[in-house]
C-alpha cells in the first residue's frame, strides 16, 4: 500500500513560503502529476516526501503511517532528481545496479532487473559508457533506470525528461506511462510542461505559490477550471479571459465583439473565458447586426491555424482546422455557443450556472 497524503502540510525556507496548509492524497497505484511554473511548491513537495525535507506543520502520511520522523532511507520512494546525480566514475550499469548493490541483492537477481529495465528503456546498448560519454538523453534514461530497478513503494520524477529533444520526450512520456501501468507502483511526476502533465497523469494538482488551486483528473480541471489562474495555465493556446457586463438579461462578452447566444444575465460575473477552440470565426458582411472585429494575425500550423483578433479592448486567439481563408486586417464576426464560455467572478473564482 503506497497512499501518499499531506495533512495541513507547511514549509517555509527563511521568508519565503514554500508550501501553503497542503492537504492531497495520492493514490495507491496512481500517476500523479503536479504541475505549475517554477517556484510554484513543486519541488519542495518530493522533498518533503522523500524526507530530505521537514516540514514546519502538518503531517505526512505513507501507507496510512506517519513519517515525519522517519529517515529518508527507511521511507522506501525511489527520485530522479531534475540534475540526475550520476556518478560520474560509474559506468551506466554500475550506477543502475548500485542501489541493488548497496542493499546486498543477490547478483542474479540485480542482473535479471538490470535487463528487464535497460529493455523497457533501451538502453541496454549503453551500458559500458560512463556519463561524460552519454548524450543529455541518454543520462536522462539511465536516471530513471536507476530509480526502476529498485522496489520501492513509489517512485518520485522531478522534470526527468526535460533534457530530451521533443521526439524523445514524446516516446519517453508514452513509456513512463506504460511501465508506470506494467508496475503497478504509484508514481509522482512534476513538471511545468503542461501537455506532458495531461498525457501522463491520472489526477493532477494545480500549484502557484506553494498553494495549490486544484486537484483532479486532466481533462476534468481542463473542462471546469476553479479560477483564471488554473484557466490560462491549461491548454495551448490558453484560455481567453475576457472582461464582460450585464447588459439587461443578457452577457456583453469584450464588449459585445463576440456573440454568445443564449449566456444569461449573472451579476456576479466579471469576466468570461472562452478556448480559442471554440471560438466561431467568419467573414464580415455590411449589414450584419453586432460588432466587427479585426484581424491581426494569423498563424498557419499546418492541421489548424491560430487566428488573433483585436475584439473590443481585448485580443482574442481563435483555434481553427486546416488552413481558412483568413487575412490579417480583414474584418470577422466572432461567436460562441453559451454552453462553451467559463464564468468568473471579480476574484478570478470560477461561478456555477
Amino acid at each position: 500500500m503506497a497512499e501518499i497524503a499531506f495533512r495541513n502540510v507547511g514549509k517555509r525556507y527563511g521568508g519565503t513560503v514554500a508550501l501553503s496548509d497542503a492537504s492531497f492524497t495520492i493514490h495507491d497505484n496512481e500517476f500523479f502529476c503536479f504541475f505549475g511554473p517554477p517556484l510554484s511548491g513543486k519541488s519542495t513537495i518530493l522533498r518533503l516526501i522523500l524526507g530530505l525535507e521537514m516540514p514546519d506543520h502538518g503531517e505526512i502520511l505513507i501507507g496510512g503511517k506517519p513519517v515525519n520522523a522517519v529517515s529518508p532511507a527507511e521511507r522506501n520512494v525511489a527520485m530522479v532528481f531534475q540534475n540526475l546525480a550520476l556518478f560520474p566514475h560509474m559506468s551506466a550499469r554500475d550506477n543502475i545496479r548500485f542501489p541493488l548493490a548497496e542493499r546486498k541483492v543477490p547478483q542474479a537477481e540485480i542482473e535479471r532487473k538490470l535487463a528487464d529495465v535497460t529493455a523497457k528503456l533501451h538502453i541496454g546498448h549503453i551500458l559500458h559508457k560512463q556519463p561524460a560519454q552519454l548524450s543529455g538523453g541518454e543520462r536522462q534514461r539511465v536516471a530513471i533506470a536507476r530509480a526502476l530497478v529498485r522496489d520501492p513503494v513509489a517512485y518520485l520524477m522531478d522534470d526527468p525528461i526535460s533534457a530530451l529533444d521533443a521526439r524523445l520526450r514524446e516516446e519517453t512520456r508514452v513509456e513512463l506511462k506504460r511501465i508506470q501501468r506494467e508496475l503497478g507502483k504509484t508514481l509522482i511526476y512534476v513538471t511545468h510542461d503542461q501537455e506532458e502533465a495531461m498525457s501522463v497523469a491520472d489526477r493532477m494538482a494545480i500549484l502557484e505559490a506553494g498553494v495549490i488551486r486544484q486537484v483532479g483528473a486532466p481533462l476534468e480541471i481542463y473542462d471546469h477550471p476553479a479560477s483564471t489562474y488554473v484557466a490560462r495555465l491549461l491548454g495551448s493556446p490558453m484560455m481567453n479571459i475576457l472582461p464582460s457586463t450585464a447588459s439587461g438579461r443578457d452577457i456583453r462578452v469584450a464588449d459585445g465583439a463576440i456573440a454568445v447566444e443564449g449566456l444569461a444575465g449573472v451579476a456576479e460575473i466579471a469576466e468570461v473565458g472562452v478556448r480559442p477552440e471554440d471560438i466561431k470565426v467568419s467573414a464580415w458582411t455590411q449589414g450584419q447586426s453586432g460588432t466587427p472585429s479585426r484581424v491581426y494575425e494569423v498563424e498557419p500550423l499546418g492541421g489548424y491555424t491560430v487566428v488573433t483578433v483585436d475584439a473590443g479592448p481585448s485580443r482574442v486567439r481563435a483555434l481553427m482546422r486546416g488552413q481558412p481563408d483568413i487575412r490579417p486586417e480583414t474584418m470577422v464576426a466572432l461567436s460562441c455557443d453559451a454552453a462553451a464560455v467559463h464564468l468568473f467572478s471579480r476574484n478570478g473564482t470560477a461561478l456555477s450556472r
